[in-house]
């Protein structure tokens, strides 16, 4: 079996697994694990807290560092309300493209590593190959969050990570961070006909979301000079906003699901600053003037670190010599690559396949992007055991 069609085969077994974040990815992480060991990796299963998921990380050469790393998350996005032509679960072929959840976002990646493990291992030599398969990276990167402080504690540093995520195999070396959060008010219920006489927490939440897009308009004036990224400036966008019971009831909570996207820390230090602001000298003084048990919290549902361009890059500069690119971009998207680039790593984004397609349904990889990975892999299966140049 060529390598294109070894990788088809994997990809066709991974969109098997409906690793949807809310569910367990157990079985495609035992399934992946099987391919390695027989690749002759040594693989550790790190298991998550609730037990139901884990990180997969394997190694082929000596344990040591300085090496490459291969990365990619094994959730995917819900497939609910989506309008499939087909099985979402169940790869099918059609004009050139693999189609099923997960086909670029980012199992086509993760089969095409799998694939290629066998010769990859065989052509290692001095400096090692890591192969790190997480969990929970749509839900805040939780996974790799969780891999990275076992790499620390072990002191092990790869010198280089390869995300790849689906950049149709351009090279990205950053791209904005991605900060989620829940904000829940709590006031005090009452009849609607006396609003004076409860805390309403939807009048609250909505004075917070006013707020909020009025940092939006100022952080338009705050891109820095030179911003690479489109939009260049840090955004805000405001997912949900619920709460109340009904009609004449004054409402006792509300919920407030909003992220924010920053191109430098100091941005997101200037929200949170002035959010704090408002809610310590302005809401909850009026809301507690009623209620003295009234409350506004906020719960941090993930805050991933942007990837940030820097001028020395290792990982860039094997990456241009794998693919022939000669120019690297940023992207407004977010990744797993700055939790890694925190460890001390060079760090790329790079993979097949477009995430213009990502989280749609009928979600695909054409088949001449694999090619190309595959074809990346096969020249990094070339220089590995050299020393950097």
């Amino acid at each position: 079996m060529d390598r294109l069609a070894r990788t088809k085969a994997i990809l066709g077994d991974l969109i098997a697994f409906p690793t949807v974040s809310a569910d367990s990815n157990l079985d495609m992480i035992v399934y992946m694990a099987e391919l390695l060991e027989a690749s002759g990796a040594r693989v550790d299963l790190i298991a998550a807290a609730s037990g139901t998921k884990a990180n997969l990380f394997a190694t082929l050469g000596p344990e040591r560092d300085g090496g490459i790393l291969l990365s990619g998350h094994s959730d995917v996005v819900p497939v609910t309300d989506q309008d499939w032509s087909h099985d979402p679960f169940t790869m099918v072929e059609e004009a050139g493209r693999l189609y099923g959840r997960g086909a670029c976002d980012m199992k086509g990646f993760i089969a095409a590593t799998l694939a290629m493990a066998p010769k990859l291992a065989a052509r290692v030599g001095d400096r090692p190959l890591h192969f790190a398969f997480t969990y929970d990276e749509e839900t805040g990167c939780l996974g790799a969050r969780h891999l990275a402080e076992v790499l620390k504690a072990r002191g092990l540093t790869p010198g280089i990570a390869i995300i790849g995520e689906p950049t149709e195999m351009r090279i990205i070396e950053g791209h904005k961070g991605c900060h989620e959060y829940t904000t829940r008010f709590h006031g005090l219920p009452g009849h609607g006909s006396a609003p004076d006489h409860g805390v309403n927490a939807v009048e609250y939440a909505v004075r917070y979301v006013h707020h909020l897009l009025g940092l939006k308009d100022r952080l338009r004036e705050m891109a820095p000079d030179g911003s690479r990224f489109e939009p260049p400036w840090t955004t805000i966008n405001v997912g949900a906003l619920t709460g109340g019971v009904a009609h004449n009831v004054i409402a006792p909570t509300a919920e407030i699901d909003w992220e924010m996207r920053p191109v430098q820390p100091d941005d997101a230090a200037f929200v949170h600053d002035s959010l704090r602001a408002l809610c310590e000298t302005e809401l909850l003084p009026r809301m507690r003037a009623v209620h003295p048990e009234a409350s506004i919290e906020v719960e941090v549902i993930g805050e991933v670190a942007g990837l940030v361009p820097t001028g020395e890059n290792e990982a860039r500069r094997i990456m241009a010599e794998l693919t022939g690119a000669n120019t690297a971009d940023v992207v407004a998207f977010g990744t797993e690559a700055g939790i890694f680039q925190a460890l001390g790593t060079d760090v790329i984004v790079c993979g097949p396949g477009s995430i213009e397609q990502a989280h749609k349904p009928d979600e695909y990889i054409a088949l001449d992007q694999l090619a190309d990975c595959l074809a990346m892999l096969d020249r990094l299966g070339d220089r590995l055991g050299r020393a950097a140049q």
